[in-house]
């Protein structure tokens, strides 16, 4: 399942049908805005509409303003007081204030810039634009603004320039097909991943116990060098088994996942341990691995060491190893 909210492809495609686009980014809030900071909005110069900067509670003015803007080929930057009454109809306790950026595409954001930024994100690179609010300059970078790319945070600097990060879809790689794995993936669907579970054994990785889920009944780094490892990707080991746990463990200490767990007491960990440095793993690279897996909080049974999972892998995406 693929996680991109595709607004940007969608502008872009509009204007190379020659429809006029725009695209509208909230680049920031105060009290209780309906949409997080970086959320947009592609509007066609026919009206069609992708996306949204409010839940529903300010889009017909900005779809207002994005029309004029495209007739005119200028951005505009504006600003909406949400009230509590229109809060409320989305799921909010009260209202709050959000700024929209509008940005015609061709004539304000080149189609050249739009198309790079779609690139990135088809190659699962991320990427910040980056917009001088006063003096209009536009760029893209994949270098600095380490804090929101690891935090996923949009947002205004130094007063004028916003950053609006572009950060690949989360996955989650799923060693093993037991139990614990069963409460893992739909948790993790929850929380914004993308689960794939491995497990050659299609007896234990089977439609029946994992209705809905994609399944890889590869050999676990063959699988993983399919799916590929990245530093939007966790990582988790179930199987007990070395011989299914390893190869892809090796495979994941050489790339820049986020996140590597695998399940298995101490002292399991500490003949993983020794293997790996037979095998010429650094201790460095070693120390990457979270064994036992999950934040210790007395978890018992498959569904609660799920959520000892989950929440490591959030602390870990959140605030570093």
């Amino acid at each position: 399942m693929d996680r991109f909210d595709h607004i940007p492809e969608t502008a872009l495609a509009w204007h190379r049908e020659g429809r006029g686009a725009a695209l509208a980014t909230v680049v920031e809030t105060w009290g209780s805005a309906p949409r997080r900071v970086g959320a947009q909005l592609a509007v066609s110069g026919e009206g069609a509409i992708e996306g949204s900067v409010s839940g529903g509670c300010v889009e017909g003015a900005v779809v207002a303003e994005a029309l004029e803007a495209i007739e005119e080929g200028q951005a505009r930057l504006l600003e909406f007081g949400v009230s509590d009454a229109d809060a409320f109809a989305v799921g909010l306790a009260c209202g709050g204030t959000i700024r929209v950026l509008v940005e015609p595409v061709g004539r304000v954001l080149p189609e050249a810039m739009l198309t790079e930024l779609v690139d990135h994100r088809a190659a699962r690179r991320p990427v910040a634009y980056v917009v001088d609010l006063e003096g209009g300059t536009r760029r893209l970078t994949t270098e600095g603004f380490a804090e929101r790319f690891r935090m996923d945070r949009s947002g205004v600097e130094d007063a004028r320039t916003f950053v609006a990060i572009h950060n690949p879809p989360l996955r989650l790689v799923v060693v093993g097909a037991v139990h614990i794995a069963q409460a893992l993936v739909p948790m993790a669907r929850i929380a914004g991943y993308d689960p794939v579970l491995v497990d050659p054994r299609e007896a234990f990785a089977s439609e029946a116990r994992f209705p809905g889920e994609r399944l890889l009944h590869d050999w676990p780094d063959d699988a993983v060098d399919a799916i590929g490892l990245d530093q939007r990707t966790a990582l988790v080991l179930l199987t007990h088994d070395p011989k299914l746990d390893d190869p892809a463990l090796a495979r994941a200490l050489r790339s820049d996942v986020f996140y590597i767990g695998a399940l298995g007491s101490t002292r399991t960990h500490a003949k993983r341990v020794a293997r790996l440095a037979e095998a010429g793993f650094s201790q460095d690279e070693i120390a990457r691995i979270h064994a036992p897996v999950g934040l210790d909080i007395g978890a018992a049974g498959p569904a609660e060491i799920a959520v000892a999972i989950l929440a490591e892998m959030t602390r870990v995406l959140r605030q570093g190893a």
